[in-house]
């Protein structure tokens, strides 16, 4: 029989979900509002469920109680079966998790150890998996890593120019996004292997964002570092900045490690620059001058690092957008790609329009890719050999 997997994917104020019976979709849905005005939309693949209404305060109070909340859908969708596995995405492995795990009392320890290299995001995965520990105890609960993809890329990627003493601590580039990076290369693997074997930039664009230099499917180049502060702006992060800026709002401004905390993760980016909003389609139906200056931010700052990961590879035969803006946003795709023909790249503006999966003029030296990222399969997968590996060894 195929197994049941659930995959989650939480954070502060949401879990994501999907259930899947082998490689296939069962049930797909989301928690929002955590903590505020909690929300459960849900939708059956192979049934007529469909949840969605408001919870109660207490349902949605914290991640234990949304999940207990869903409980009774996954029941009625699953008829007896039980859940084999649960997956979650989990932002930092650090130095050590560098592949897919099963989660123990030492892997949890590890990862709150974690916690203040990606304050965002770690806390959160860590509450959705203690969540799902009492909810399956039964099940194998695996971790898959955003940093895992990256963790061969060429030392010169890997460290700053600080003493060596604090790379060996952990303090050096660990990248991420790599759930997403690793399906695009999976998929390109198969069903386009001379893209693959190629010089490839994939630009995960979203609420966060990212761009990876990929040759013969590993990481050798990231615009994301220590952190997932680095590299793009992103909704509401800032992206590249001077570390002299956050000495200055130490000194000079007075401010706390967590008022800057707040101020660079939640306060930036494309929500900071604009004043409007985080949201890419809110910004691109603005008339407002400053949504279109955060735009154009945005797009100078993907053409810089497109330069930067073309000069890593040696040269560029793919640029791939992926995420919600990548997938979505035609305006961005046609912003990053105009007058890029010095560097073999020439977008066909009807292609861009239409949806196609390849964007790029007959002209054009290099391909244009669109493709949709699916980091809940990759989890799957994950977790499915996990699952596979262990019933062998038993």
């Amino acid at each position: 029989m195929a197994p049941v997997i659930l995959v989650l994917n939480s954070g502060s104020s949401s879990i994501k979900f999907t259930l899947f019976s082998g490689d296939a979709v069962q049930l797909k849905g989301q928690i929002s509002g955590l903590g505020a005005q909690p929300h459960i939309s849900l939708r059956s693949h192979v049934s007529d469920t469909r949840v969605d209404r408001d919870l109660t305060p207490a349902e949605g109070r914290t991640h234990a109680a949304a999940l207990d909340a869903l409980l009774p859908s996954l029941e009625q969708e699953l008829g007896g079966q039980d859940v084999d596995a649960v997956g979650h995405r989990v932002v930092h492995g650090g130095v050590s998790l560098t592949a897919p795990v099963r989660i123990t009392g030492e892997v949890m320890t590890e990862l709150r150890r974690l916690e203040p290299l990606a304050p965002l995001h770690q806390p959160h995965n860590l509450a959705g998996i203690e969540a799902a520990c009492a909810a399956f105890p039964k099940a194998l609960q695996s971790a898959c890593f955003d940093t895992s993809f990256h963790r061969n890329h060429p030392w010169v990627n890997d460290t700053f120019a600080l003493p060596r003493s604090l790379y060996e601590e952990g303090v050096r580039r660990y990248g991420f996004h790599g759930l997403s990076y690793e399906y695009i290369c999976a998929y390109l693997k198969q069903a386009r292997p001379d893209v693959y074997a190629g010089k490839l930039v994939v630009a995960h664009l979203g609420n966060g964002a990212s761009m990876c230099a990929v040759s013969n499917g590993q990481s050798i180049g990231s615009t994301m570092g220590f952190t997932a502060l680095d590299g793009l702006p992103m909704g509401t992060r800032c992206g590249q900045l001077d570390p002299g800026v956050v000495l200055y709002l130490l000194t000079a401004k007075g401010m706390t490690a967590e008022e800057i905390s707040d101020l660079l993760y939640k306060e930036s980016g494309l929500k900071g620059l604009s004043g409007i909003s985080q949201d890419m389609r809110t910004l691109t139906q603005s008339d407002a001058p400053e949504a279109a200056e955060a735009i154009d931010y945005f797009v100078f700052r993907i053409r810089r690092e497109l330069g930067a990961m073309a000069a890593v590879l040696g040269g560029l035969d793919t640029l791939v957008f992926t995420g919600g803006i990548g997938e979505n946003s035609a305006l961005v795709r046609r912003k990053v790609c105009s007058d890029l023909e010095w560097l073999g790249l020439t977008a066909d503006e009807a292609k861009n329009q239409s949806g196609a999966e390849e964007i790029s003029a007959d002209t054009s030296r290099a391909s244009v890719l669109v493709i949709p990222t699916n980091e809940e399969e990759m989890i799957r997968r994950h977790t499915e050999k996990l699952l596979s590996s262990e019933a062998v060894s038993a």
